[in-house]
């Protein structure tokens, strides 16, 4: 079990770090009625952030519900 807990915790910082990092015009600025003039893709280093940050998010519900799991 300390284990599990101690990964729980290292995936936590790492997801903190990555949301952290993602780019600043990905979330909602201006939510009300503001249009974004042009279309912006993702570069190469915007979406490996935004794929491993999916990627560590499903793993921290995983050990999350791993950890209750060993508890009960």
């Amino acid at each position: 079990m300390p284990f599990l807990l101690f990964l729980q915790i290292i995936v936590s910082v790492i997801l903190v770090a990555l949301v952290l990092i993602q780019p600043q015009d990905a979330s909602l600025n201006n939510p009300f009625g503001a249009t974004q003039i042009g279309y912006h893709t993702k570069t190469a280093p915007e979406k490996l952030i935004f794929i491993l940050t999916i990627i560590f998010a499903v793993s921290f519900v995983i050990l999350s519900l791993l950890n209750i799991s060993a508890i009960s």
